[in-house]
């Protein structure tokens, strides 16, 4: 393992430095139990600096919006540990049909989602991960609110806003993740970054993308206080036109189909550019 977490720290994919003889941390175990495919993203996704930044520790509660196959869920649940607790909060079931992709069987699905998606995250806890909890945004359990120190939104605004105006759907993930949180906790925001000369209604969040000065906004509006940004997941090789949509860039690459070359040209960029930012919910 410490063979492994070195290469990690050579690669600039670990943040945190050790020397010779000392002990990984809870979050560098946690990171290097990843599997190849995953820990191949980090160096686009910095997971370690990132929850670094976003205050993220050991036994604390801590809400993940989006929470989807598990991507950060399986690297928070051990490193949270058993005196910890993941809440996962999906999209509200009546925002799927807006998408007008999603079958119908999945969007039937998504009334079970609370009991499905917390049965597979126990599973990936483990024996001594953190316990596993979810709610839906617009429907969060009463008996949750004022119990989480950090809630974490990785690329998970988009859609929100893109829908905004047909159900609030942003502005009601807001009050959930100020309702859930204590005082003084911390909602961490990882979202993929439009330039500000971009138009608006093109970083609307239907592309992908969001202007930083749009969610700084509604954060603010929600009662957040801004108190920290960091350009670890910046990437300013991703400059987008109008043309363009975040899911033609790495992992997705949507738009490639069997043109080789432009998935090459694709693959170069990485992954998009992104904002990373830390809201306080006030004392």
């Amino acid at each position: 393992m410490l063979k492994n977490l070195i290469m990690l720290l050579s690669a600039g994919l670990v943040c945190t430095t050790i020397s010779a003889g000392d002990k990984p941390t809870a979050l560098q175990d946690a990171l290097l139990a990843q599997e190849e495919k995953v820990q191949a993203r980090y160096g686009y996704r910095h997971p370690g600096e990132t929850l670094e930044f976003f205050e993220v520790k050991p036994g604390m509660t801590v809400v993940e919006g989006l929470p989807g196959s598990g991507w950060y869920s399986k690297i928070l649940l051990p490193y949270l540990g058993s005196d910890g607790e993941l809440i996962g909060a999906d999209y509200a079931e009546d925002m799927y049909p807006l998408f007008g992709f999603f079958g119908e069987d999945y969007i039937a699905a998504k009334k079970t989602w609370v009991a499905d998606w917390t049965g597979e995250a126990s599973g990936w806890s483990g024996d001594d991960g953190a316990d596993v909890a979810a709610f839906q945004l617009g429907s969060m359990p009463e008996k949750m609110k004022g119990t989480a120190d950090a809630v974490v939104l990785i690329r998970a605004l988009h859609n929100l806003a893109r829908f905004e105006e047909k159900g609030g759907y942003l502005t009601t993930a807001l009050a959930n993740a100020f309702d859930v949180l204590k005082p003084g906790g911390v909602v961490g925001v990882v979202q993929h970054k439009a330039r500000d000369e971009m138009p608006d209604d093109w970083a609307n969040g239907s592309r992908g993308y969001l202007k930083q000065s749009f969610v700084i906004e509604h954060m603010e509006k929600a009662g957040f206080v801004l108190e920290a940004s960091s350009d670890m997941n910046n990437n300013p090789a991703d400059q987008p036109t109008t043309d363009d949509i975040v899911w033609r860039l790495p992992p997705t690459l949507a738009t490639s189909g069997d043109n080789e070359e432009l998935m090459a040209q694709l693959k170069a960029i990485g992954e998009s550019n992104r904002m990373t930012l830390r809201f306080r919910k006030p004392e």
